[in-house]
């Protein structure tokens, strides 16, 4: 008989152990997935596109609930949601699953809350072409199984009032605001907001036709047309009956932006941000300007003022729209060299997926962004980092952007790709966590505090010039931490703002248009959420390096970061202080 040797019965012990770990973690998830099941239901019966969009199967052909009553039955469904996790909760004695379950019930709460104040507060007003664009666009997609097409057809003839509801989309969304005509005391939507709409529409009923001219479905031309009208036709009503009840001031009331801040995952009083962020901003401008003289050494500029020396890199290293797309492969290619090399973080095997916007989606999010797939029962599907199209003129130049050049690509692929936002979402496909920590405790702080983070770990690894556009990128970030509660408190005015964009932070004018309507209109508090979720990430770094001091390791770090899903702030540094750290720690 051999005896096996001391090495090899440890191995064995150490393999038995991973396994009944492994057996446990699974076994905890899939319990936290049956209590998310009910808050997912809710959200299906509302709005099945957003649930199809998380991956929730079977609502392909379900479109957005506008019906009558629909506040007070979206109030009685969430009313006895809450109830029953708050039954589980009691009953629960797994702390992990205790923790969704608070998470969950935290997300519950939340919604109703921003439901009443909006409603106690503002007439309701729907952008019904973004609704129906983005409804398509969500099943007719490269990343979408072929079979799936067909939905967008049925979910077309749905919305025009084909099958099911007794009326289309459009004249429900009028029933929901006409009902609330007399109610006294709501304020109209933001008369800049109603504008851009009404502008941006035609390139969304448009590229709906795009969309669905670009695949091989039948029997869509009929639909289209009708839908297309109706689109149409509500834009008129919205001139009609909504341009004259429009405020001129874009503020929100008090309640409701405090309400927004808190959604976006910031937990500050606006006061307090502004200080912070007030503060952070000169910091970060006094290391530009002393980075630029080094930038223009290098490039032969005979400035050396952050600003100039900007705006030479942009005019010298302008990109061509037919050559953005190799040229951020390059960059990523180079960062991932660089992400190796210095182990910040594990990369997935899989290359990164990179594409350039169509003209409708560029109408509605002008900005480079990631594009995420369904985060449940996917099938392969990856995040993409999705580059704004140019426009090309007439005698064959491009029309430039601040995202355009070639020093400012490194910075945007690091957040968007990798290691930011294409790794976060990746990870959350790929690791299995729970769907609460997926979807339900998704938040902006948590999201892109890790975009801003993923661009410092990165930065001192670039060359010179992209290097001080990391710190441009920054500073802009601290600038709409102050901004946006500034602006919304009544401190500042928008060409103020928009002043220290253009001179201070040398963005373009474009983009500065872009910022403003972001933190007055388009999605007021949220802007705010970049430099709070970063200064949070910064600190418990901060805190795990000097509990750790020579047992820290930044890859180990971060991958532990990333496999924890989307989770608050708060609830992620104690999973740092209560497993990373005790982890890591060497005997």
């Amino acid at each position: 008989m051999i005896l096996p040797n001391r090495a090899a019965v440890a191995a064995t012990a150490l393999l038995l152990v991973a396994t009944t770990v492994a057996a446990e973690e699974r076994n905890w998830v899939e319990k936290s997935n049956e209590h998310a099941q009910i808050v997912l239901g809710v959200l299906a019966e509302f709005n099945p596109e957003s649930a199809a969009r998380f991956g929730v199967e079977g609502l392909d052909e379900g479109i957005i609930d506008y019906r009558p009553g629909l506040y007070e039955r979206n109030s009685s469904a969430s009313e006895a949601v809450l109830a029953e996790l708050r039954e589980r909760l009691a009953a629960e004695g797994h702390p992990k699953v205790r923790q969704d379950l608070e998470i969950l019930i935290q997300s519950v709460e939340d919604s109703r809350t921003s439901a009443r104040l909006t409603r106690e507060h503002l007439l309701p007003y729907y952008n019904v072409s973004q609704t129906v664009f983005q409804g398509v666009r969500a099943l007719v997609d490269p990343q979408v199984p072929r079979e799936r097409y067909p939905a967008a057809i049925v979910r077309m003839q749905k919305y025009a009032g084909l099958q099911g509801a007794e009326k289309p989309l459009t004249e429900l969304a009028k029933d929901r605001t006409r009902e609330r005509f007399d109610v006294a005391g709501l304020a109209g939507p933001y008369r800049g907001e109603v504008i851009q709409n009404l502008q941006r529409s035609e390139s969304m009923i448009s590229g709906l036709e795009e969309l669905l001219a670009g695949t091989d479905l039948d029997g869509w031309q009929e639909t289209y047309e009708l839908l297309a009208g109706q689109l149409r036709g509500y834009n008129d009503w919205v001139r009609a009956e909504i341009l004259p009840r429009a405020r001129d001031d874009y503020r929100l009331p008090p309640a409701l932006y405090q309400d927004a801040l808190r959604n976006w995952g910031v937990d500050a009083d606006p006061l307090d941000l502004i200080e912070q962020a007030s503060k952070g901003y000169m910091d970060i401008r006094n290391e530009m300007e002393a980075l630029a003289p080094l930038v223009a050494r290098e490039k032969g500029y005979e400035t050396s003022d952050y600003r100039e020396v900007i705006a030479l890199l942009k005019s010298d290293g302008a990109l061509d729209g037919d050559k953005l797309l190799d040229h951020y492969y390059s960059v990523l290619r180079e960062i991932e060299a660089i992400i190796e090399r210095e182990e910040l973080v594990t990369l997935p095997e899989r290359e990164a997926g990179i594409r350039i916007a169509t003209e409708a989606e560029t109408a509605v999010q002008p900005a480079p962004t990631i594009d995420i797939p369904r985060l449940l029962g996917n099938t392969g599907e990856y995040p993409n980092f999705v580059i704004p199209k140019l426009t090309q003129n007439d005698d064959g130049s491009w029309q430039q952007t601040d995202g355009t050049y070639e020093a400012g690509s490194w910075t945007l692929t690091a957040h968007e790709a990798r290691p930011g936002h294409e790794m976060q979402f990746s990870s959350i496909i790929e690791s299995g966590v729970s769907i609460t920590r997926a979807l339900f405790a998704f938040n902006s702080a948590n999201v892109e505090g890790w975009g801003l983070y993923a661009e410092a770990i990165v930065r001192p690894y670039l060359p010179l010039e992209a290097q001080l556009i990391s710190l441009q990128y920054r500073l802009i970030r601290a600038g709409r931490m102050f901004l946006d509660p500034m602006l919304n408190l009544g401190m500042i005015t928008t060409e103020e703002a928009r002043r220290l964009m253009i001179e201070d932070m040398a963005v373009g004018e474009s983009w500065a248009n872009h910022e403003i309507e972001r933190y007055t209109y388009r999605i007021p508090g949220q802007a705010t959420a970049y430099y709070y979720g970063y200064t949070k990430l910064q600190a418990l770094r901060a805190q795990t390096e000097l509990r750790l001091r020579d047992d820290f390791d930044q890859r180990a770090f971060h991958d532990f970061l990333l496999a924890q899903g989307m989770l608050p702030p708060d609830i992620l540094k104690e999973a740092v202080m209560n497993e990373f750290v005790p982890s890591q720690r060497k005997l």
